[in-house]
Order: structure tokens, then C-alpha cells, then sequence
């Protein structure tokens, strides 16, 4: 994916490297007004550092604002996408419409979401309920139903509870059950010694504290409380899998009947909750059994004082963004400015627009795309992702460490992938979503109630396959292995400040072909993707020695990125980014061969200095021109499956021999790699 990991599970099958190439390198120039030459850095050898010399020079002049956590072109589209969707929201919020109508709902819901005034005069009043109802536990069975009432109304505390494909049987929903309940983005924070480490975890005490205090206004108390849910947020980290070992379909996949379920975690009471949300099943997969059984542990063995401070903290937490300013800005203070390292807040109204997506995005979308994506430009890369589905194909075929069985089955699954491009066919219906102008935190956790409900109807229906997980404007794409599906919303395609005709096919073919649509395609057979198989279905279809060819393979690639150094002193971790690795190659090599047929590639016309070749190369690069803060970079180090920005423009090209030539790269250069040390595996 783009830019999150989106909580679906990505693939891969081969591994090719680039072939030579006799275009001859040229002397490369800058251009101002091309959406390439004015980025780079010519005082940057690109064999030193490729990602620094193809956008330093745009970098250097555009420094990360004060609000933000990077920056760079992710931002240049989402501001686009920011002025467009504020212009359909505030002509909402001054339009009448029906009750229930998309107009009305966005309307509504951007205008209390501006509306700082009323959310301070309200301060915690619309959640003061609700949270009288966690004050007034008296039982664990109170404890347990609480926690599930809260799942409904978007506070995971606790544990992770989600609707998805069964991932081997994907014509049927399941309930999946995940780890979870912890305020720290993961278990690393609980136990890494680091001076970094230790200092947001302190930071993190003081900020539950913070949070309690402004609840129950008692200071000794609240130190008391914030260090016991430290103490009971440790103990359930120590029940999580790390990052990487939650790449392993097979290990994360437990089937378990209701009885089961109870057996391995009876405190949690899971018939009768089931039951009183009304929610139809008697199977479930469970990530991590033993996680369950630690919480039904902790559930007997801390007192219900500390569990109600819990839950009242994580309520709060997630609430937070949609209250009044003191709740809103203590929020930030941890959670952006010292876990990211942000200086300031956004805009309201972009804030506003972010909540707004999560709660309507297909009503915002059936706007955005009638106005901002016209048919000419949907076509053109429709048949873009044909073009590179057919270099794959290719790829496969010339495959020589794969054999002839397997790649047969590799070539079934190909053609099997749904391609699904820049909107859906059908879009959801939010009219029985209730959204009015009481209060901002009241329409979220509507959403959130509307959301949970949409969900958990899925269990009693047909699998829906022509379902989007992503809305149009947004600026990300995915590979769906349960539906074998490539999906590219509209925003992935915008080249920011230009018209899609502007843009040669050199510059669309790194830029989009490689980084997005090979990408996601390579996420069919990368270390996870490759164990589904055409269906959807977790089943292994590899020879043995298919499995071992490609294991060696992949394992270069596991060395290759746990060698990088990152802010100093840091690595990331090879093996939890493997499935991304593996998707940032096969995406580079694949595109290119598709490159080739062009009439730009053949005719090998200069544009601003730079060969097709070299364009193509630097249009995968301007698909990466961002930079992060140093929090967060460490942050994602140990959160994230995607390496580091940089590097994941630096680390495929450092395999792919045409980059070598296009750039004319040689052993004294930092990137150079030996041609036996190159990964080439699709």
C-alpha cells in the first residue's frame, strides 16, 4: 500500500530484476515548470543517493509546517483533495435537503464539526453518560458488557473485534478477534530501553493523568489511576505478538466455535454479549489465542477500580479530537506533539474534512468523482493496469527458478485479480445514519454505531465482492487477498498542480504504474499474498522447491533492509516490511518492461535533460517525495510494515540493474551492489 497498511493482508510470487538496456545515459539538467527536473539535486550524485537526487532540491525548499508530521507530495494531494471536498461540505452545510440525504448528512456534520464554540459550551456533557455507565460497573459481568457496548461506539478497548472475509473460505464473513487495548501504538513501547522509548512512556503516564484529571478533578487520584493502567496496559502488551510475527497467515488464523471461545476466555461472557448486541454467530478466528487468555487472567486479578479508570481513559482518548479544546489539546500534546514530534495543530477544517471522511467518505466520494475525475482519465488507466498485469504475466512466464507447475497456478491467480479503478460501482447508504447538529462527538460515534451495525450485517449476507474498502479520494491503493483484488481510488492518480494530460507516460509509468498499480499486484505474491490462492482462499499452491527459491530470494531482501540505518542508530525491521520490499521491487521491474512498448520509451526523446529511462525512474521516485519527522520515523519503525520513505526508493533501485545503467552507476558509488547481491525475484 501507499501509505498505511490498511489491515489487509499483502502478497507476492517472483523475482525478476531489470535487464540491460542499451540506452546510453545523457547528461541530466534541471527544468523549471517540469514536474521532475525542477526536484533534483544536482549537487547529489544519484548513485550516492537516488532518493536525495531526484527530489532534494523540491525538499530543501519546502520544509515540513509546523502542523504537520512530513512532508511532501501525500500533502500536495491532499490539499488538492482538501480545497475540493471543503468547498462540497461548506456548500452543504447552507443547501436544505431531506433527512437521511448525503447533502444533509454532510451539511450537518461538517457544521457541528466547525463549530468550536458549541463543543466547548458542551465540554464532556454528551459523553457524561456513558461514562456515568463505567462508573457505576459493580461486576466483571458489568465489566465485560461495557467493553462491548463501547467496541459498537468505536472505542477498542480491550481487544480488536472485526468483520472480514474467512481467510479460508472467502465466500462467508467471520468475526475476527485481534490484540489490542493498549494507548501506545504498540508492545515494543512497553518494553524497549532506549532513552527515546522511556521518555514517551513517561510522557504517556503523565498524559493519562492529564486526561483522568479533567474528568473526576481529583490530582491524587488520577497519579494513582495513571500509574495502574500503565501496570495493567504492560501486562496486556506482554501477551502481543511483535509487528513481524503477525505476517505469518497460519500462526494468526485459530477457528474456534462460541464454546471455545469460552473455554479459552470464559470472564469476557461471550454468549451473552453476543446475544445483546444481537450479533449472529457461533464461529470465530482468533489472532492470538493467548492474548485472550491473558486478558481473562487480568480480568480476575486487577480490581474493578483500575478497570473502570481503563475504560474511562480509552474513552476519553478516542473521544478526544471531538470535544472541547481541553480534552482536544492534551490529546494533541501526546499524541502528535510528543509521539510525532508535530509543533501545531491543523486547520479545524481539515481536521473537520478527516473526520468527516472516516464517517461519509462514499457520499463525499459520489461528489468528488463527478466533478474532479472525468471518464477520459478513469480509461486511461484502466487500460495502464492492463498494460502492466500483461508485462506480469510476461515476468511469470520467463521465471527461471520457478517451475513450470507453479507458474501455471501463478498465472491462474493473475488473471483472476479484480481490477477495480477510481470509484464503485455501487455506493453505501448512509440513510439511516443520524447526523444533526446537536454536537460533533454525537454524529462520530453515530458514524461509529452506523459502522459497527454495517459491519456486523455482513454476517447474515453474501459476501459483497463489488465492495470498496477505500474511498475515491483517497490518496492509497490496496491488494485484497480474500477477494484477489487490486483497488486504486482516483486520488492515487493525481500528479499534484498538473492536468493528467500534462504528464508523459514515463513519468505516469514510474509514478503510477510501478509505485501503485505493480505494487499492489506484487502484493498477490509477496510472503503473504503468494499463500492465497486464486479464490481468496489461504492454501498453499507452491512446489516445495518453489517455496525454497523463493524464501532464499526474500531472505536477501530481510539482510539487505536490516542493514540500513535510519536517524543514526536505528534499523528497520527487514522482516515485518518484507511484504512491502518485495511489492516496491516487483512494482519497479514490472512497469518498466511495460514501459518499454511505449512510443516514448522507443523513440528515446529528452524531456528537460532526461532520457525515457531516467524519467521513468525518477517518476517512481516523485511518488515518494516526502520526509518525516524524526519522532515520527521512529515511530514507524516500530509500527509500521512500510520501510522508511527513503529507503523505499533507495532500496529497489539498488536491485534493479537499469537503474544502474540509466545513471551510469559505478563501485565507488554508496548504492552499488554487486550483481550477485541483487534481489531479483519477480
Amino acid at each position: 500500500m501507499k501509505l498505511q497498511h490498511f489491515l489487509l493482508i499483502s502478497m507476492a510470487i517472483s523475482l525478476f530484476s531489470c535487464k540491460e538496456n542499451e540506452e546510453t545515459p545523457k547528461q541530466v539538467s534541471t527544468q523549471l515548470g517540469d514536474v521532475l527536473g525542477s526536484h533534483i539535486d544536482s549537487s547529489i550524485a544519484p548513485g550516492d543517493d537516488f532518493f536525495e537526487y531526484a527530489n532534494g532540491g523540491w525538499l530543501k525548499q519546502n520544509k515540513i509546517p509546523d502542523n504537520e508530521t512530513g512532508w511532501g507530495i501525500f500533502n500536495l494531494v491532499a490539499d488538492e483533495n482538501y480545497a475540493r471536498l471543503r468547498k462540497i461540505s461548506e456548500d452543504a452545510t447552507s443547501t436544505t435537503s431531506a433527512k437521511g440525504t448525503p447533502t444533509q448528512q454532510i451539511g450537518d456534520f461538517f457544521y457541528t464539526a466547525m463549530d468550536s464554540s458549541l463543543a466547548d459550551k458542551l465540554d464532556s456533557k454528551p459523553i457524561e453518560s456513558l461514562l456515568s455507565s463505567i462508573e457505576n460497573i459493580k461486576t466483571t459481568d458489568e465489566l465485560t458488557a461495557r467493553v462491548f457496548e463501547l467496541q459498537t461506539k468505536g472505542v477498542e478497548a480491550l481487544y480488536a473485534l472485526y468483520v472480514e472475509q474467512d481467510m479460508k473460505n472467502s465466500d462467508k464473513f467471520m468475526i475476527y478477534l485481534s490484540q489490542g487495548g493498549l494507548g501506545l501504538p504498540d508492545r515494543d513501547y512497553y518494553f524497549k530501553s532506549d532513552a527515546r522509548t522511556k521518555t514517551i512512556r513517561e510522557e504517556y503516564v503523565k498524559h493519562i493523568q492529564a486526561m483522568l484529571m479533567m474528568i473526576n478533578k481529583d490530582s491524587v487520584k488520577s497519579k494513582e489511576m495513571s500509574a495502574a493502567i500503565w501496570n495493567l496496559e504492560q501486562n496486556i502488551a506482554s501477551s502481543h505478538k511483535k509487528l513481524e510475527d503477525l505476517r505469518d497467515p497460519y500462526a494468526n488464523y485459530n477457528k474456534l466455535t462460541t464454546a471455545d471461545l469460552n473455554v479459552l476466555s470464559p470472564k469476557l461472557n461471550w454468549i451473552k454479549n453476543l446475544n445483546t448486541n444481537k450479533i449472529l454467530a457461533d464461529t470465530f478466528i482468533v489472532g492470538q489465542p493467548q492474548f485472550y487468555s491473558k486478558i481473562n487472567q487480568l480480568i480476575s486479578s486487577t480490581s474493578l477500580d483500575v478497570w473502570k479508570a481503563y475504560l474511562t481513559f480509552h474513552t476519553i482518548s478516542t473521544y478526544a479530537p471531538y470535544l472541547s479544546s481541553r480534552f482536544d489539546v492534551e490529546n494533541f500534546h501526546f499524541y502528535s506533539e510528543i509521539l510525532n514530534g508535530t509543533k501545531t495543530q491543523r486547520p479545524r477544517w481539515k481536521r473537520a474534512l478527516d473526520a468527516e471522511e472516516d464517517a461519509l467518505g462514499d457520499a463525499l466520494g459520489q461528489l468528488f468523482v463527478k466533478e474532479f475525475f472525468p471518464e477520459k482519465t478513469k480509461l486511461r488507466y484502466e487500460n495502464l493496469v492492463d498494460k502492466i498485469v500483461e508485462s506480469y504475466r510476461e515476468h511469470i512466464q520467463k521465471l527461471d527458478w520457478m517451475t513450470d507447475s507453479t507458474k501455471q497456478k501463478a498465472l491462474i491467480k493473475l488473471n483472476a485479480i479484480v481490477k477495480k479503478v477510481g470509484y464503485p460501482s455501487v455506493w453505501k447508504d448512509y440513510s439511516s445514519m443520524s447526523i444533526a447538529r446537536n454536537s460533533f462527538v454525537e454524529n462520530f460515534i453515530e458514524s461509529k454505531i452506523w459502522q459497527f451495525n454495517y459491519e456486523k450485517e455482513k454476517l447474515t449476507k453474501p459476501v459483497d465482492r463489488t465492495e470498496w474498502g477505500m474511498t475515491p479520494q483517497t490518496y492509497n491503493a490496496y491488494y485484497n487477498p480474500s477477494n484477489n483484488e487490486i483497488v486504486l481510488p482516483a486520488a492515487i492518480f493525481t500528479a499534484p498542480g498538473y492536468k493528467d494530460e500534462e504528464v508523459d507516460d514515463a513519468v505516469i509509468y514510474g509514478y503510477v504504474g510501478a509505485s501503485t498499480i505493480g505494487h499492489e499486484l506484487t502484493h498477490g505474491f509477496d510472503d503473504q499474498g503468494r499463500q492465497f490462492d486464486e479464490k481468496g482462499n489461504l492454501k498453499n499452491w507452491w512446489s516445495k522447491s518453489d517455496e525454497v527459491n523463493f524464501k532464499k530470494r526474500a531472505d536477501m531482501l530481510v539482510k539487505q533492509f536490516n542493514e540500513y540505518t535510519v536517524l543514526d542508530s536505528l534499523h528497520p525491521n527487514g522482516s515485518a516490511t518484507l511484504g512491502e520490499n518485495i511489492a516496491d521491487l516487483g512494482g519497479i521491474v514490472i512497469a518498466l518492461d511495460a514501459f518499454k512498448k511505449t512510443k516514448q520509451y522507443q523513440e528515446g526523446k529528452l524531456i528537460a535533460g532526461l532520457t525515457p529511462l531516467q524519467r521513468y525512474f525518477m517518476g517512481y521516485a516523485y511518488g515518494w517525495m516526502q520526509t518525516r519527522r524524526a519522532q515520527t520515523l521512529a515511530n514507524q519503525l516500530l509500527t509500521d510494515v512500510h520501510a522508511p520513505i527513503f529507503l523505499r526508493v533507495n532500496g529497489p533501485m539498488s536491485n534493479c540493474d537499469e537503474w544502474y545503467q540509466a545513471f551510469d552507476v559505478k563501485p565507488t558509488h554508496k548504492m552499488f551492489r554487486d550483481s550477485a547481491s541483487r534481489v531479483r525475484i519477480w
